[in-house]
């Protein structure tokens, strides 16, 4: 924390009244699936995920909130799906009475084509003991196309009736229209009501926008004053640049706590934000998913309770995340305290692994504290884990130094990460050669009052600026500088080894389109034709880029029918699947109207198809019309005994991007933002309907007054 950060404040509630206090449980950033082909630490996500589970059964909770990222990547693997799913039925489904009763509309949020409602408790098919509310990170975001757009891992869960998806935000097609709208789930137990409110991931630079521009909805009831408003979010709260992030100070001023997701680093007790009434706490990740010091800190979770407009949060450590322990030195002020030579690499390397024996005591010591504190309160002891070490070195000044690899190799079986114990790195230099092709860095990540100056020597800058810069000072001749950083900083952030690779077949795809649309094009003119056609496709990128519906983009919403194969591919589908269907399935097309081998045309239509040159028949300029006169060439084909030509095998995703149906999507979709545009109010189940699973619900029938909401600007 900083010191102009204000410092976190202990809320406590006075008096004790369980009927009216609603007990919640905090996570945020599991990250399931992280290194899940890791021998030691493949399980680590999963077993810590158990644990949070555990927690909330012990602490008799009424439901769990998780604040994004559940997994680590968008298409996680059919094991880490397995394994979440059964958990979630072991200890969230059973026969206890839900004291939280439901006031909005059940339905509100469920998916077209099916009619069970969006909230898995008020469903008289599942027996539903502790509710799972949850959304989306930047690592497990909607993506894809379908008849039911985007999708993510967790409209899985919510379609299994194990999760309740909330915060799925549909982006206008424009950013001068709409805005993103926020609408509740109603809660109330005894005299408290709650009002929880999701906004999934969306793009910082378009969030920042849209929080400035006042575009943000969040629609309340009409005596918002007498709910308690708790915000979900998933955003960067580090400023990485000038809309790299989204400021705290602009929610809304009747929002009470802020549940901030993405940082790793626990800072879970309540932080007030200055000019507001709000606080935000930031539970961080509940597994180390990189060696950096924000990960070190302890991680836990916590124990929400409100009663009212009060609340207070106690943090509940968690036992089964590996101990992390790390330390950084400077080797030659190391050498001349302890009296060795830089040179010799032998008195090197026995210093560095003499300091790395040291984490590993201050590690073990740690557990051993952990355990007996647990032990102490009634809980089992666990088995030590391999310890995560990190011991940073710095060489300024030092010719040579062996290698960390082989350093590593002398302690495996004692840590968890012998591959990568240290981290060699070197003073930057106060100047340096710039050669031509280099890009000029000083521009980058810098705020408009220079704030980031500073950043920049440190060495601080952003992996897409530094991409970007380079990109542009290469000046490529078919790949946009700015679609190409995006697909890189897709492949490092989200971990998707396929970012690249499909950008690069897109874009040389479009490239062939746009060339062959121009007919021949002699060689001397055709380096002009790529010039005009690419930077025809990066200003359309550009424009759709400020509408967030890029092949980048994260695909929030209803997607376009007419997208391409690699928009429309599964979001849920493995690496092993290889693009491709499980089965391969003879789809038969629709009989085409060709004329029959061995057949003439009429002599009438003869001159008419000479004009048309055979070559040109085969590009896709000429398709259009070898159609339309086949077409005409139908009335005179009569022997139907010919043999027919026999379809192409074709998988189930191909057969279905060439339906002629889809492209009659697009109005369909206006039709449904025009009529979202008009709805002021949210909808409500009806006074009479109780849920038969609601301990609370049997009151519902008494209810005279009905909850009227407002959208809050």
């Amino acid at each position: 924390m900083s010191d102009t950060e204000a410092p976190p404040v202990n809320h406590t509630i006075e008096n004790d009244f369980p009927d009216d206090t609603i007990r919640i449980m905090l996570a945020t950033d599991n990250h399931i699936g992280y290194l899940e082909r890791d021998p030691i630490r493949g399980q680590d996500s999963i077993n810590t995920f158990k644990e949070i589970l555990q927690l909330a059964v012990k602490h008799e909770v009424d439901f769990i909130l998780l604040s994004g990222d559940l997994f680590h990547e968008n298409r996680p693997s059919r094991d880490c799906l397995y394994q979440v799913m059964g958990l979630l039925r072991e200890f969230t489904l059973g026969d206890r009475p839900i004291a939280v009763q439901l006031l909005s509309d059940p339905d509100d949020g469920k998916p077209a084509s099916y009619s069970f409602p969006a909230i898995n408790y008020e469903d008289a098919n599942l027996n539903v003991a502790i509710p799972v509310f949850s959304i989306h990170g930047n690592h497990d975001d909607p993506q894809g196309a379908g008849p039911e757009g985007a999708l993510c891992a967790l409209d899985m869960l919510s379609v299994a009736g194990l999760v309740n998806y909330i915060g799925k935000v549909e982006l206008p097609l424009s950013d001068r229209a709409g805005g993103i709208e926020v609408r509740p789930v109603l809660l109330r137990k005894g005299s408290t009501h709650l009002g929880l409110y999701g906004i999934g991931n969306v793009k910082d630079a378009r969030m920042h926008v849209e929080l400035r521009s006042n575009r943000v909805k969040m629609y309340m009831p009409k005596d918002k004053d007498n709910w308690f408003n708790l915000l979900l979010l998933h955003q960067n709260r580090v400023k990485h640049g000038p809309q790299e992030f989204v400021p705290e100070g602009l929610f809304d001023d009747s929002v009470d706590l802020v549940i901030w997701g993405h940082e790793h680093d626990c800072r879970i007790f309540p932080e007030p934000v200055a000019g507001k009434k709000y606080f935000i706490s930031q539970p961080g990740s509940s597994v180390a998913t990189s060696l950096a010091e924000g990960e070190s800190v302890e991680k836990h979770v916590a124990l929400l309770e409100i009663q009212g407009k009060n609340f207070q949060m106690s943090p509940l450590p968690l036992r089964s995340v590996r101990p992390f322990v790390m330390d950084e030195l400077i080797l030659t002020e190391a050498a001349e305290e302890e009296g060795f030579e830089v040179t010799d690499q032998m008195e090197v390397a026995k210093y560095l692994k003499h300091r790395v024996n040291e984490l590993i005591d201050k590690a073990q010591t740690q557990w051993d504290e952990r355990n007996a504190q647990a032990h102490a309160d009634g809980e089992p002891q666990l088995e030590r884990m391999l310890p995560l070490i990190r011991l940073k070195v710095d060489t300024t000044g030092v010719a040579a130094m062996s290698n960390p690899i082989r350093f590593g190799q002398d302690f495996i079986g004692k840590i968890a990460n012998p591959r990568d114990v240290l981290v060699f790195h070197r003073a930057k230099a106060t100047s340096r050669r710039v050669a031509a092709d280099e890009p000029d860095l000083s521009r980058m990540d810098a705020d408009d009052d220079g704030g980031n100056a500073e950043k920049m020597e440190a060495g601080n800058v952003r992996v897409h600026s530094l991409v970007q810069e380079y990109l542009r000072a290469q000046e490529l001749q078919l790949l946009g500088e700015a679609s190409m950083s995006d697909a890189i900083q897709v492949f490092v952030e989200k971990d998707d080894i396929h970012a690249i690779r499909t950008h690069v077949e897109e874009t040389l795809k479009a490239l062939m389109k746009g060339v062959q649309a121009n007919g021949e094009v002699p060689e001397e003119e055709l380096d002009d034709v790529l010039e005009k056609v690419r930077e025809e496709r990066d200003k359309r990128y550009a424009e759709q880029q400020k509408t967030g519906r890029t092949s980048h983009s994260k695909g929030k919403g209803k997607a376009r029918a007419g997208d391409s194969d690699e928009e429309s591919a599964d979001s849920m589908q493995m690496d092993v699947d290889g693009g491709g269907s499980d089965f391969d399935v003879e789809e038969v097309p629709p009989p085409k109207k060709t004329v029959a081998k061995g057949k003439k045309a009429a002599p009438a239509k003869a001159p008419a198809k000479a004009k048309a040159p055979a070559k040109k028949a085969t590009t896709a300029r000429g398709k259009k019309k070898v159609e339309s006169e086949e077409e005409d060439e139908e009335d005179i084909i009569e022997d139907d005994d010919e043999e027919e030509p026999q379809p192409k095998k074709r998988t189930n995703r191909a057969a279905t991007l060439s339906q002629p149906a889809a492209k009659k999507a697009a109005p369909k979709k206006a039709t449904t933002s025009k009529a979202t545009s008009k709805q002021a109010q949210l909808s409500f189940a009806p006074a009479g309907r109780s849920s038969t699973r609601a301990a609370a619900g049997r009151a519902r029938g008494k209810m005279t007054e009905a909850i009227e909401l407002s959208d809050s600007d």
